[in-house]
């Protein structure tokens, strides 16, 4: 068993240090609001918006004619004429290059197709971004050899579809616990590897997986946590189980055992010792697949709280009217425009490829993930008991299936998927403090030397004299500032001071609690959940204001919900700022501990725990049982030996 300080540098040995562009989200945690990086607004190029506008009026052609939800969500699975028929159109390429078999969509329609797609099926979204956001071709088209590329994008992007195999019994967010191995043959032309894996999306139908293993260290092999392209089909692997969950129940997830599997050497991707590296490189811009899928859904909540307000009635007037859902209607459609406008800025970075955008994809993945659950959740109440009934049982009684209580359960998982919220706020946090740790790390540093903190003394005190200064004024404190924003000046000017003001909070931290700082996971998520919210009000005033720019016909509309989102984000702001200091977090922290060591065990009594005795986690007994059903690629098979 790995031991705490292993775990961390594991992750940290895995993450990325060099900052070679710039980054609004480091910028920020700096107090320094680079508006500049995202004003004004980013656009797609006109070869971009034609093959995306083209795709996307195919795909929703076919999502209108040939996917029914409803079947997918009784029968929890996928139809396979519709999962062909996706492949038909090019929906498992969107990502890949035209050169290597694909459509070549760009980030930005890649994301509008996942929302178009996650606004039908959560399945399917799920399906298609597990397959190219994390599966074979985005870690090949980072880190894969020419040779890998043309030989496994064509198939990926066309008759394959693919999963991502690192999470196992016993690990999740802590790879240095990883049991899964992949040990060279004597002659170096293979890895031998054997595992259990398991939440694999899409593993129970992939033709193609990328998995995580270690290799051992040994002469010739530097070892580590690696990267591999297996064959789903290879001997010695086994799905022994798929798994069923509170939503999204139509995707192929499962537990998948390797005995014995040969993978070729050649099939490793870049080096030993850099998966977990891999890995977390893909998420920074495959993470955007779920906030789209997020934003659409608000989209599509704002939508059904719109018309089932106006349409029913209670007391003699429309429930729209009433104050009590009025506001709530307020908040959801606020949170629509937020979320959308955080999507379209992150992906549209993405593709200009001349800023980092980690900070951002990772803001982006905590922000919408939480928010678009709290509007779904809204939803269900707007909609009162036909917001807990399901789409099929209205259906069947001749209403409208609007299926809030799905969209609830599906949401819910996108605060797990990726990274926790917990988890990412950690990731984040550990990226907000990075420039002081590279300029006083050693002197909170246990393993430093006195002469080492000396000349680490005398380092930060020359950052913190020419920096600190800089947080005591800016344009944010200027009446004046940002006018060209017209009414969304004051948000604008606000997300400045806030920014000069999350700088500070960070260093006082730093200072109070020195190297137990990143023990203060209350106080650091709130940090970061500040800086998503001054993001996103960012991305909403500049969305606005290429709106009215561009003289489109919702410009007012656009200036109205940015305004009205970024009033509600001003007040999350406010009480985020306040609880920093002003909360419970150390007596609650106590009181935990006093629970886990059963001292409050009479509070339990009463109840009957239906699920038995048994392990939490636990190893399940070996299977030989193989709920594999093969993938496309199988499928072209089987049609081929039929004649």
């Amino acid at each position: 068993m790995s031991t705490e300080r292993q775990s961390r540098e594991v992750a940290e040995a895995a993450r990325e240090t060099e900052w070679t562009l710039p980054s609004f989200g480091k910028e920020l945690f700096l107090g320094r609001f680079r508006l500049d990086l995202i004003h004004p607004h980013p656009r797609p190029t006109p070869e971009a918006r034609q093959r995306g506008e083209e795709f996307l009026t195919r795909l929703e052609q076919f999502l209108r004619t040939s996917v029914d939800p409803l079947v997918i969500e009784r029968d929890g699975q996928i139809p396979d004429d519709v999962v062909r028929g996706l492949a038909k159109l090019g929906a498992l390429g969107m990502t890949v290059p035209v050169e290597y078999g694909g459509v070549g969509l760009s980030k930005l329609y890649y994301t509008r197709a996942l929302q178009l797609a996650g606004s039908v099926s959560g399945a399917i979204s799920t399906l298609l971004s597990a397959h190219q956001s994390i599966g074979v071709a985005q870690p090949l088209m980072l880190f894969g050899t020419e040779e890998q590329k043309r030989k496994y994008l064509p198939l990926v992007a066309t008759t394959e579809i693919s999963a991502f195999l690192l999470t196992e019994y016993d690990v999740g967010s802590d790879p240095a616990r990883m049991s899964s191995s992949a040990v060279p043959t004597e002659d170096g032309s293979a890895y031998i590897l054997d595992g259990l894996k398991l939440w694999t999306t899409n593993g129970v139908i992939a033709d193609r997986l990328v998995v995580m293993a270690k290799v051992p260290r040994s002469e010739g092999h530097r070892g580590g946590i690696s990267a591999f392209i297996v064959d789903a089909h290879a001997p010695g692997i086994t799905v022994e189980h798929r798994n069923a969950f509170m939503g999204l129940r139509g995707i192929e997830n499962g537990v998948t055992r390797f005995e014995n599997v040969r993978v070729p050497a050649e099939d490793l991707i870049g080096a030993e010792g850099l998966g977990l590296k891999i890995a977390l490189t893909t998420l920074n811009t495959g993470r955007l697949s779920l906030p789209a899928v997020c934003a659409a859904t608000t989209k599509w909540a704002l939508k059904i709280a719109r018309e089932w307000s106006n349409e029913r009635v209670q007391w003699g007037r429309p429930i729209g009217k009433h104050e009590a859902v009025a506001q709530k209607i307020a908040y959801i459609a606020g949170l629509s425009f937020g979320q959308e406008a955080v999507v379209d800025v992150c992906a549209l970075m993405a593709d200009a490829h001349d800023r980092d955008i980690r900070i951002e994809a990772a803001l982006a993945k905590l922000f919408t993930s939480e928010m678009a659950w709290l509007a779904a959740d809204e939803l269900v109440q707007i909609r009162g008991g036909r917001g807990f009934e399901t789409a099929a049982s209205l259906k069947a009684r001749g209403e409208k299936p609007v299926s809030a209580e799905q969209v609830l359960r599906d949401l819910r998982i996108n605060r797990t998927f990726e990274g926790s919220s917990e988890i990412m706020r950690l990731l984040i946090a550990r990226e907000a403090v990075d420039q002081h740790l590279k300029v006083a790390g050693a002197l909170v540093d246990e393993k430093s030397d006195a002469r080492t903190k000396a000349r680490a003394a005398l380092g930060a005190g020359k950052f913190y004299a020419a920096w600190l200064p800089q947080l005591a004024v800016g344009r944010g404190t200027n009446p004046r500032g940002y006018a060209e924003f017209g009414p969304l000046a004051e948000h604008l000017r606000l997300v400045e001071r806030s920014s000069r003001k999350l700088a500070r909070s960070i260093v006082y931290g730093m200072g109070r609690w020195q190297a137990k700082l990143e023990y203060r996971q209350a106080f650091l998520g709130r940090l970061v959940d500040i800086a998503a919210e001054l993001f996103a009000m960012t991305c909403a005033c500049v969305r606005a204001q290429m709106l009215v720019q561009d003289n489109a016909a919702e410009s007012a509309g656009a200036i109205d919900l940015a305004d009205l989102f970024c009033r509600g984000s001003r007040r999350r702001v406010e009480r985020l700022f306040h609880d920093l200091m002003h909360n419970d977090d150390a007596h609650n922290y106590e009181t935990a501990q006093r629970v886990l060591d059963g001292e409050f065990l009479w509070a339990e009594a009463g109840i009957i725990d239906t699920s038995g005795e048994g392990p939490m986690v636990g190893l399940p007994d070996k299977s030989t049982t193989n709920v594999h059903r093969g993938g496309l690629a199988k499928e072209e098979e089987r049609v081929a030996a039929l004649g």
